[in-house]
């Protein structure tokens, strides 16, 4: 039992309800107890209603002398559509350790998109008796960081236009005068932001007045090349019509018009510049170096170039600070960012980890989850998120299902929304240890880092002692540090008391340094080669796009950027039926982008949606509220 104030007991009921009808069955305790627990003093936090708080960067200046506590990141086996239930998981192991096993712990969850929540996927709360409550809340605006990086993303679109549009009709001296106007006394200045382009261009004058006509061409005519723009607009909404659309056919807008599309919001690079910042100041320089597209001389534009980087850090100065929330059983949570897991790197913040393990002190524990497999999301945790915290994990979980691995098998195919085949209902310990292969393989590549690696096997209804002893038998069999059955769904932390066991057992026995895949001095395509061969992959073919933009990455400087593979997640290749450990295939790269403020390179192996469509039944047919209470129904 803890010793914690905060934890509460669950009293839980076969079978187990919807997630939403548990949900609202618990009364969320004051989030200012959650923040007390934590030993979080109240000017390092602002309440966002009773349940919510933004937690202040200042927390990490007063903490700065405190010891770590133990890092542990959760990633999956190669998943089917339906999940293998990674953030129950999350949330179920951290219950068990603070709940159960009176351990200091904080999980860090990456904040939902509200297009699956309205869409086939529903919700990221976690399930069953493991989930983050207020459960609607967190689902839905939680505290409005999506919807400034949807302002900050439009308004930096809507600059790239503008500027375009204003130069197209204008000589250099007009342009160069309507952006250093004269003030009342007569006299010319630049805005603050000017200087960054000046330094930029190797202009070292101080004065509009001094420069030469060609000094002012090269300032005011940034001369975008529309082809080359890759900043799109972006909502967070599921909407498949905005994909591709035309701007620009206003009578006003002198025939402008240019072919682009939205994304939805968490897809924006702004997101993943949340993700991987780790200070106010780092996140201004970030946005600041964004690249929007290139000149038509080829040279690359940045968001400071247009001079927007200042307002778009202003109008993300309150997302920055991450959100304090709390289980069913009371342990606190800190919700943070949620960039893609495919053309960004799929894992909640930088800033929430850093102040989470120093909160939770020596001996406590910070479990976040990344997005995916482990192929992806904890790949990129390691070689992309872990290089720019400078934060070692001691741990990494392992999520995997008697269901998939049954896939992997060569089961029936597994699709969402379609009742599971009977081979998934039934014993069969023969498809589950052909389906091993896969789990191995996960176990081998997440080895490699220097971590212990402990495989939790998420236990439904039908799955049978012979099948979960199998998977055990391989994963401890593969290197694997421990295996152990969950049912924290069914639960709540009393279900993954074994799994907490094991994980602190993992830490304390952690002998290693932490190893990467790759190092950012080798060439793109070193860096891509090696993350291939990690597949299982014998090759990487480049089409001819991709060998030109890894040439102009390469000539502009980027080279030395990490690497974010943007892959299906439902194959260690890029073809999704390829299940279980496919071996001897040629992964082929169909484009390579940048994220230059964020800090990635995204090669594209395939064609990648960035703007999900709405099935024939979304979920928002089940959501609506109750009238007399004001309680959210149906959410998933």
């Amino acid at each position: 039992m803890s010793s914690s104030k905060t934890i509460r007991r669950l009293e839980v009921v076969s079978p187990v309800p919807a997630d939403i009808d548990i949900a609202n069955s618990v009364e969320p305790l004051p989030i200012s107890a959650i923040a007390e627990d934590l030993n979080l003093s109240p000017k390092h936090y602002d309440l966002y209603g009773k349940y919510k708080a933004k937690v202040l960067l200042s927390a990490l200046d007063e903490l700065e002398g405190s010891e770590d506590g133990y890092y542990v990141v959760v990633g999956g086996i190669t998943p089917t559509p339906l999940g293998e239930g990674k953030s129950t998981t999350t949330v179920g192991l951290c219950q068990a350790l603070g709940a159960f096993l009176d351990k200091k712990v904080v999980t860090c969850l990456r904040q939902p998109s509200q297009g699956p929540t309205f869409g086939i996927k529903g919700g990221a709360a976690g399930g069953g008796y493991s989930q983050v409550i207020p459960m609607d809340e967190f689902n839905l605006h939680l505290t409005g960081d999506i919807h400034a990086i949807t302002a900050a993303n439009n308004l930096l679109a809507a600059a790239i236009d503008t500027r375009i549009f204003h130069e197209s009709s204008q000589s250099d001296k007009a342009l160069f005068n309507r952006l250093c106007p004269p003030n009342k006394e007569g006299k010319r200045s630049f805005a603050n932001i000017m200087f960054r382009r000046l330094n930029k261009l190797g202009i070292s004058k101080t004065s509009p007045n001094e420069l030469t006509p060609d000094e002012v061409k090269r300032f005011a005519r940034l001369d975008i090349d529309p082809e080359s723009i890759t900043w799109r607009r972006v909502m967070d909404v599921n909407d498949r019509f905005l994909r591709k659309i035309t701007v620009g056919q206003g009578p006003e807008e002198k025939g402008m018009v240019r072919e682009t599309g939205f994304d939805i919001s968490v897809a924006s690079e702004i997101m993943a510049v949340l993700a991987l910042t780790t200070s106010l100041a780092d996140m201004r320089e970030r946005l600041g170096r964004m690249v929007i597209g290139n000149s038509k001389a080829g040279e690359p534009i940045t968001a400071d170039d247009l001079g927007v980087g200042g307002a778009l850090t202003v109008l993300m100065k309150d997302a920055i600070n991450p959100t304090l929330m709390q289980t069913l059983e009371g342990t606190p949570v800190l919700v943070h960012a949620g960039p893609f897991a495919n053309i960004a790197h799929g894992n909640s913040s930088i800033v929430a980890d850093k102040i989470a393990i120093k909160l939770v002190g020596k001996g406590g524990f910070v479990i976040t989850e990344a997005g995916f497999g482990a192929d992806i999301g904890t790949e990129k945790f390691m070689n992309i998120k872990c290089r720019y915290s400078g934060l070692v994990p001691q741990c990494s979980v392992i999520v995997a299902t008697i269901r998939a691995l049954k896939m992997h098998g060569g089961g029936p195919e597994v699709v969402a929304g379609k009742p599971l085949d009977h081979a998934y209902l039934t014993e069969n310990v023969a498809l589950v240890e052909a389906g091993c292969v896969n789990l191995t393989r996960h176990i081998s590549n997440t080895k490699a880092y220097g971590v212990n690696v402990v495989v939790a096997i998420n236990k439904f209804a039908s799955d049978t002692d012979a099948e979960m002893n199998a998977v055990r038998t391989a994963a401890l069999a593969a290197g694997a540090f421990d295996a152990v059955v969950c049912t924290h769904h069914a639960h709540g932390g009393k279900g993954a008391v074994e799994l907490g066991i094991a994980v602190q057992r993992a830490c304390e026995n952690l002998k290693q340094p932490l190893n990467f895949l790759y190092p950012l001095d080798i060439s793109i395509k070193e860096k891509i080669e090696a993350i291939a061969r990690s597949y299982g992959a014998s090759g990487v073919e480049y089409s001819d796009q991709a060998e030109k933009q890894i040439e102009m990455y390469s000539k502009q400087g980027f080279s030395g950027l990490p690497i974010c593979m943007a892959k299906t997640q439902y194959s260690f290749s890029h073809i999704p039926s390829q299940k279980g450990a496919p071996v001897g295939f040629i992964i082929p790269i169909r484009d390579v982008r940048a994220s230059i403020g964020a800090g990635f390179i995204y090669p594209l192996v395939g064609t990648m949606s960035t703007m999900p469509g709405l099935p024939t039944r979304p979920c928002f047919f089940e959501i609506d509220i109750d009238l007399s209470t004001g309680k959210v129904l149906g959410l998933s």
